[in-house]
């Protein structure tokens, strides 16, 4: 990455610490289980923390290069920006995990966790950590490490889960005993053929019921390039997110009609067709949000956080590769037409160039440009310029002025009318 630009991601982020309290990490996990990068589901990562403002500390840098980096650690906020900053140069320049987690390592209390799917994973700096590795004939290593740099080897399936609690959490002091349980768990898990998006939801389960730190955060699946977003962070700012192990949603299983909680306490059944709901607890949302399946698509909208704009697109695209499959021409027609008759609103025309499609990985990427001047719809493609009919708007908005001073005066002109 050019330095111009890390310098705007620094003060972008310094920005962002200024105006908030600051949050760390508690809970940080990448999980590899094809190493090859070949399964679309074969690597994630995520994070989570008893304490507010969680998406502080998870970063998704690079969908190009499909890696993410974790921060955490008791020191100040700027310095682990630092950190995380420094690290995300260094993977930039094609440095390994190890070289860009020990970055962490030049700073007080602060820590950094990164990987991909093919080129391994590692933790720096101030951790307590597990790293576990699973060979080919099914044998599970599990190795405890605090210091310095612990490493997960480019080419094996493994995790590091690091864990520690947060004061004032109500389980303070299981951590210990919590992080070798869900270290023996992942590797079971891994070594039994499961998906890392799959085992990451269910380690956030764990983590949440038994070490009390609960909070999202999110997490990414590394190899399909798709995140939680802002699932699970809180609506307000200097605020606690989703508590992980509560119920997120109901949904019918059939129609995959959906209600959110709260709202979701209203509802039994399908208004539209009577069937029952499924609870779905937020780490199964986030295993299913970021989980690649042969009949679904991940759509990931960018450019705009006017309401509504990502769940109407998403059904869009959704119908469209239904109907014409993976193609961005068909993709940008069809939204298109959705904001030409209104229901898309606040967003310009987009064009094949602005659908980036990756079909071997069911993801969909739209990026929208904002409308200016506060409208709500492109202008329309008229034979006649749009200063023209500004123009007569302004002079039947003078000629509805004047009526509505006849209107409201009328008495009073006529009046003086007759004594004239």
């Amino acid at each position: 990455m050019k330095q111009s630009n890390m310098i705007k991601v620094f003060i972008f982020l310094l920005t962002v610490v200024m105006v908030i309290s600051t949050s760390a990490a508690t809970t940080n996990m990448v999980i590899i289980t094809d190493p090859t990068g070949q399964d679309p589901n074969g690597a994630a990562a995520g994070s989570m923390s008893y304490a507010a403002n969680m998406f502080q500390s998870t970063f998704l840098y690079s969908q190009t290069n499909h890696f993410a980096v974790l921060s955490g650690g008791e020191g100040s906020a700027i310095p682990r920006l630092e950190a995380v900053t420094g690290a995300i140069s260094k993977l930039e320049d094609n440095a390994t995990p190890a070289e860009a987690a020990n970055t962490a390592n030049s700073y007080s209390g602060i820590r950094v966790m990164c990987g991909g799917p093919t080129v391994g994973a590692a933790v720096g700096g101030y951790f307590d950590a597990y790293v576990i590795t699973v060979a080919d004939d099914g044998t599970i290593s599990i190795n405890h490490s605090t210091s310095g740099v612990a490493v997960l080897p480019a080419g094996v399936k493994g995790a590091i889960i690091h864990l520690r609690n947060t004061e004032g959490n109500p389980l303070y002091g299981t951590a210990d005993t919590v992080r070798l349980q869900t270290a023996e768990n992942i590797g079971k898990m891994i070594r039994d053929g499961y998906p890392a998006t799959y085992i990451i939801g269910q380690a956030f389960d764990e983590v949440a019921t038994d070490a009390g730190e609960n909070h999202g955060g999110g997490a990414i699946n590394l190899v399909s390039g798709i995140s939680t977003g802002d699932m699970f962070t809180p609506a307000e700012l200097n605020e606690t997110g989703f508590v992980m192990n509560d119920p997120y949603m109901k949904v019918n299983s059939e129609t995959g009609w959906s209600v959110n909680y709260p709202a979701a306490e209203n509802y039994q059944t399908d208004p539209d067709t009577g069937a029952s709901l499924k609870i779905v607890y937020a780490y199964q949302a986030l295993e299913n949000a970021i989980t690649v399946t042969s009949n679904s698509t991940a759509v990931s909208v960018y450019g705009s956080d006017e309401l509504g704009i990502t769940e109407t697109t998403q059904e869009i695209v959704v119908a469209s590769v239904k109907k014409d499959g993976y193609d961005a021409d068909e993709i940008a027609k069809d939204i298109n037409a959705g904001i030409k008759s209104g229901l898309l609103v606040g967003v310009n025309y987009v064009e094949p160039k602005d659908i980036n499609v990756k079909e071997n990985t069911k993801a969909v990427g739209v990026y929208f440009k904002p409308l200016s001047d506060s409208r709500t719809s492109p202008s329309w493609d008229l034979p006649i310029s749009s200063s023209v009919l500004n123009m007569f708007g302004n002079i039947q908005t003078a000629i509805g002025l004047i009526l509505v001073i006849l209107v409201l005066f009328r008495s009073t002109l006529i009046k003086s009318f007759l004594k004239k």
